[in-house]
């Protein structure tokens, strides 16, 4: 997938567009990452644990383990939490003009930094339903770790290719996993917003 990368003083952005995804395929993989997380990026992922697993209805507060390589050779355990919009600064929720968002806080690379929940950065995806598939932008912003626009590249390549991996996988896996009805191992939760900016509110988180 070829992306347009922009940096500006909150942190580095790209849009993107899928054909054959939907909304709702993007919100169900929020849920369920372990079941496709290798798939996500074959070269640099390794299997995903949840510390604190997300619940069916309402992902947010989860933290994931998400251990990977990047380009740049770094192996980093990261532990990344789904955020509240309200326990989000102002400024990155200024990032939302879709009409669904996830926005997680990288944590930090240990227990301990996940335990103390402080954010080193936070990463908005977001999306739309589109004439063939969906229509989407995501960003990479830095806090307690600053991210100037070389460290913004590096982010914004692996997530692009995490993106255009959807278009390849999570259709098929999505469909494989609607046979699984008990919510306990398949949980949805619906990331549509109303509003945009600072005003968003989930339509059916409360």
């Amino acid at each position: 997938m070829d992306i347009a990368i922009e940096h500006d003083v909150l942190g580095t952005h790209f849009d993107w567009q899928l054909d054959g995804v939907t909304p709702r395929m993007i919100d169900w993989f929020w849920s369920n990452m372990e079941k496709g997380f290798i798939l996500w990026h074959p070269e640099q992922h390794e299997p995903l644990e949840w510390p604190v697993p997300p619940r069916h209805g309402d992902p947010l507060g989860a933290i994931h383990n998400a251990p990977q390589t990047w380009s740049d050779g770094r192996r980093q355990n990261l532990y990344i939490r789904f955020e509240r919009l309200t326990d989000v600064p102002p400024e990155v929720r200024d990032t939302i003009v879709h009409r669904h968002v996830m926005i997680v806080a990288g944590l930090g690379l240990t227990e301990e930094e996940m335990r103390t929940g402080d954010p080193m950065g936070y990463r908005v995806h977001q999306w739309s339903p589109s004439d063939c598939g969906v229509v989407g932008r995501s960003s990479g912003i830095g806090r307690r770790k600053q991210e100037d626009e070389a460290a913004g590249k590096v982010w914004a390549a692996h997530a692009a290719q995490e993106i255009g991996n959807w278009e390849r996988f999570l259709p098929t896996l999505y469909q494989l996993y609607s046979v699984v009805t008990d919510t306990r191992r398949n949980p949805f939760t619906d990331l549509s917003v109303d509003g945009t900016g600072r005003e968003a509110r989930y339509v059916h988180i409360g």
